[in-house]
């Protein structure tokens, strides 16, 4: 049995700055050993913990998708330190990788449904995963509809821009993409937070439909009442617990919510499930 504190070697292979104010940017990462390639089996939803010797690990989730072979992507945001020390490192530098760590976006109930994505800021990280996920050519006829709401304070400050302008090309994706605001005349999309750009865009709840939300406590917040409206029962709407993460197998105590231990029940949770629980999160 493999010990789980120890992470996976691994090297710098790209490093993406994505945001205007540079305090966000994507790390693609390649494993040292073939094997370790193999072990690290996720799902689109999970996250991992990235570890510098000396400095410590940061539980971030992941932006790259299973079908996307030879590297994991990371998008990590410059808050303490060691994600300050990750921003410093360079391409070619060895760090390490421990995971994957918490469980998935509920992919079997997502089977043959429409899927609505709602992200708000950095955290459209495991969005990404999901949604390439389910773009991949193997995967594509096991969704109905699938839409993306997402959005930024500025246009600076959205990630993964060519993406987003390239799903913009699908015929087989609606992608909406919003700002708060923003005095660019070349400004093409939305205008608005993104819980009104929800009630304005997303399709009807119904036993078919399945909305996925991830994204800042404020947008959250927010978000729920308009899905209510729109006609989402609570066990149809998928959220995210990744700002709980600690350790990542609950051996440290700090991500508990109630009973649950975000490590290992979450961090993925229907609303249902977060309604049963204690307002601690």
């Amino acid at each position: 049995m493999l010990n789980p504190y120890l992470p996976y070697p691994v090297r710098i292979e790209e490093i993406v700055t994505e945001t205007e104010d540079k305090n966000l940017k994507t790390f693609k990462l390649v494993f040292l050993n073939p094997e370790d390639e193999k072990r690290f089996s996720y799902k689109p939803g999970q996250f991992a913990e990235l570890s510098v010797a000396g400095k410590g690990e940061i539980p971030i989730g992941i932006a790259s998708s299973p079908t996307e072979r030879g590297f994991l992507m990371f998008t990590v945001n410059k808050v303490g330190v060691v994600s300050s020390y990750l921003h410093a490192m360079k391409v070619g530098d060895i760090m390490g990788v421990r995971g994957p760590l918490g469980n998935c976006f509920p992919w079997e109930k997502l089977a043959g449904k429409n899927v609505v994505i709602i992200g708000g800021g950095f955290a459209f990280t495991t969005l990404r995963s999901a949604i390439v996920y389910m773009l991949n050519h193997s995967n594509r006829s096991n969704f109905k509809e699938i839409h993306v709401i997402y959005g930024a304070r500025t246009p600076g400050m959205l990630l993964y821009k060519g993406e987003l302008a390239a799903w913009q090309e699908h015929n087989d994706i609606k992608v909406h993409i919003t700002v708060d605001a923003t005095d660019d005349p070349n400004w093409k999309y939305n205008t608005g937070f993104v819980p009104a750009i929800t009630e304005q865009k997303a399709p009807a709840g119904d036993a078919d439909t399945y909305a996925i939300v991830c994204g800042p406590p404020i947008m959250i917040k927010f978000t729920q009442p308009v899905l209510h409206d729109l006609g989402y029962a609570p066990d149809h709407i998928i959220m995210s617990l990744e700002n709980r993460m600690k350790c990542g197998i609950g051996m440290c105590g700090r991500c508990n919510v109630g009973k649950e231990f975000v490590c290992k029940d979450g961090p993925v949770f229907t609303l249902a499930q977060l309604n049963k629980m204690p307002r601690e999160y």
